[in-house]
């Protein structure tokens, strides 16, 4: 009999909650779609009958009353989301997993309160099979070892790290679960600038702090969900605002592009919300243009926070945090160099993003090529022009 590998609706990451909410709420009729792809150059079509036998079981998870209690405790979810998430469950007639040129192609269609839960632990269920088919002799403690390395290389360099904040955003592309647990344990053990965790059943079972706002996908379905695509970014994050006015104020800032954000992100969007997340291009002149942001809005850089979480390790972690420390407030998500950072393991790079809402395209374009995602490229160069993008 297959073991499943996700065993918990709680083995994901917290923003995934957090948006499900906020689309329960305010779009619970709207339909999207989402699509798999894989930017590392290896062919994953042999994972197909396993990750089949995964998602059916998945399907079979809900959430029981000790979980239910558990994301009461949090103070984010309100009683008639928690009422309907007692009887929810991944529906596997959504997921189509097949060979499509050359390449293991996944697709996941549905209403978006529905589809919303399954990125996060599909994309982990990837990574664990693929892991344990191409490196079966690596362990946890190999993991835990190569991080403790780290950990000392890190305090050896004698800078000052009294600020520097760590959390593990590693759910998505860990190694495997038992990779992940150990890491969050040894983290939380002996590492003393580790705050918290995105995953929510680590955070529950450890007692951490969940961290973790909103994603791409939030802005990317506002594409279509506005009278005007030049209004949707504006209006993604105002009706952020709608559904957590005082809470969970940390903005993604690159699905069109930083310059595209920064001229809706006005004086009162600046105020209201507590800080930016970065996710793709240079992390240091991004930063250098928050703080010039605040600044030009009268905004003292110092009261808000910069969260960096693209393709960190911790020594580059450390060198942002010693870049801007006493300027603006910072913290560091890491994610794959935590949980996937095991001798002579090659990491995977595979992300699940939405490619239409309401039947219609949408795009992220982001900060840096690689990173853009849409299949229809007269929608794109509609996109690039209501937001004036060369």
């Amino acid at each position: 009999m297959t073991t499943p590998i996700i065993t918990s609706l709680l083995d994901t990451d917290v923003y995934k909650l957090n948006m499900q909410q906020a689309v329960f709420h305010l779009y619970p009729e709207v339909p999207v779609e989402a699509e798999f792809h894989c930017r590392s150059s290896e062919d994953l079509r042999y994972l197909i009958p396993a990750l089949k036998e995964q998602v059916a079981m998945m399907a079979e998870l809900t959430f029981s009353p000790e979980e239910l209690a558990y994301l009461s405790s949090l103070g984010l979810y309100q009683q008639d989301y928690l009422d309907w998430l007692q009887t929810f469950h991944l529906d596997a007639s959504q997921v189509e997993i097949k060979e499509q040129d050359g390449q293991l192609a996944i697709r996941i269609a549905g209403l978006w309160r529905d589809v919303i839960l399954w990125e996060v632990p599909l994309l982990a269920i990837i990574c664990e099979l693929r892991c344990h088919h191409s490196y079966p002799f690596s362990t946890a403690s190999q993991a835990v070892e190569r991080l403790q390395y780290k950990i000392e290389k890190l305090f050896a360099t004698g800078n000052d790290l009294n600020q520097f904040s760590v959390i593990d955003f590693g759910t998505r592309r860990r190694f495997s679960k038992e990779v992940h647990w150990a890491i969050v344990d040894h983290l939380r053990k002996h590492f003393p600038h580790f705050i918290g965790t995105s995953n929510l059943e680590l955070a529950k079972e450890f007692g951490l702090q969940p961290f973790g706002t909103q994603a791409h996908e939030w802005f990317q379905a506002h594409q279509q969900l506005s009278g005007d695509l030049a209004d949707s970014q504006l209006l993604a994050l105002n009706r952020w605002l709608q559904a957590y006015p005082d809470k969970l104020g940390i903005a993604l800032t690159d699905c069109i592009n930083m310059d595209a954000f920064l001229r809706d992100f006005g004086t009162h969007l600046s105020e209201t919300f507590s800080g930016l997340r970065h996710d793709s291009g240079d992390p240091i002149s991004w930063g250098e243009r928050a703080i010039e942001h605040y600044q030009s809005q009268g905004i003292n850089p110092m009261e808000k926070i910069l969260v960096f979480s693209d393709s960190l390790t911790l020594e580059k972690a450390a060198t942002i945090y010693n870049h801007f420390n006493g300027r603006v407030n910072t913290s560091f998500g890491i994610g794959t160099q935590l949980t996937c950072n095991l001798p002579d393991v090659k990491t995977l790079n595979i992300v699940l993003k939405l490619v239409s809402c309401n039947g219609k395209p949408v795009a992220k374009i982001s900060d840096e090529p690689d990173k853009s995602i849409c299949r229809d490229e007269q929608y794109l160069s509609e996109l690039r022009q209501a937001f004036n993008i060369a």
